[in-house]
């Protein structure tokens, strides 16, 4: 009886919710003088500046060609590692911990330049009885990674423009 009227309680909300236009929208945290920007980066065709376009779009950013008074995202250097945390019996590598790390800037439209920077950890289990297997699944990690960056990038730009608001 209590979770039939919980469950009806919870269906009139989200029915309630729907019907009247709401829905959370991606986007709505970024403020409006990063609504508008230029992304820079050494590659733009490369994974991670691609990673971080997709993101932005997700987030509602149009993205401008250079021009003056717009605020820039540039990409000043990104890297990728992978080290060793444990070995098989017989010597092999069998556990990496990959790491990627990237460093960016935010110029914003008054010219203040700021850094911010993005790292991303993971722990990759390395078969090589099955290294087709594992290079398919070690590129799904390295995308998965990127996207994860690009997204820390992103919300660290976002919390940036707070702390200049504060200044």
């Amino acid at each position: 009886m209590i979770k039939s009227i919980k469950s009806l309680f919870l269906t009139t909300i989200v029915a309630t919710l729907s019907a009247c236009g709401w829905h959370l929208q991606n986007g709505a945290l970024i403020p409006q003088e990063l609504q508008t920007l230029t992304f820079e980066s050494g590659d733009p065709y490369s994974e991670m500046s691609m990673a971080i376009r997709r993101q932005l779009q997700i987030n509602t950013v149009n993205l401008v060609k250079p021009t003056q008074g717009i605020p820039v995202l540039r990409i000043n250097k990104q890297t990728s590692d992978n080290q060793v945390a444990s070995i098989f019996k017989r010597g092999r590598e069998a556990e990496k911990v990959l790491t990627l790390e990237v460093e960016a800037s935010v110029r914003l439209a008054n010219g203040e330049t700021y850094p911010i920077s993005a790292k991303v950890n993971r722990t990759f289990f390395d078969n090589s009885r099955a290294a087709l297997a594992k290079a398919a699944e070690r590129d799904v990690i390295w995308h998965d990674m990127r996207d994860q960056a690009a997204r820390q990038l992103i919300t660290k730009m976002v919390s940036l423009q707070q702390q200049v608001k504060g200044k």
